[in-house]
């Protein structure tokens, strides 16, 4: 089943965001990842008004996305992130094949 790393990040400096923006699709593909939104526009629907940008990666595992995050490569070029923004990363599960509503998964936040 997939997961999803939903990351969303405020951008302070572009330019060094852009050294990070360079790097991360090879290293994500090498770990079995993909772009599924990268920094398109997001309209706001309901709640507080979203101004950052939204990044959304599908991996096959939480493994995956932990490797990923981990990996040498990707702690080189995160100091480009870390550096230049102020980011949120969720790691969250994907929705098995016919399961519509998990309604087990209702918890009190």
């Amino acid at each position: 089943m997939s997961v999803y790393l939903v990351c969303t990040v405020r951008v302070d400096d572009p330019e060094t965001y852009k050294k990070y923006t360079a790097k991360t699709p090879a290293i994500i593909a090498k770990h079995g990842g993909r772009f599924l939104v990268r920094g398109g526009p997001v309209e706001t629907v309901e709640g507080k008004p979203f101004n950052d940008r939204l990044v959304i990666l599908e991996f096959p595992s939480a493994d995956a996305v932990k490797t990923f995050y981990a990996s040498p490569e990707y702690r080189e070029v995160m100091e480009f992130r870390t550096a230049s923004s102020e980011a949120t990363f969720l790691l969250a599960e994907g929705v098995p094949e016919g399961v519509a509503a998990p309604d087990d998964r209702v918890v009190k936040s």
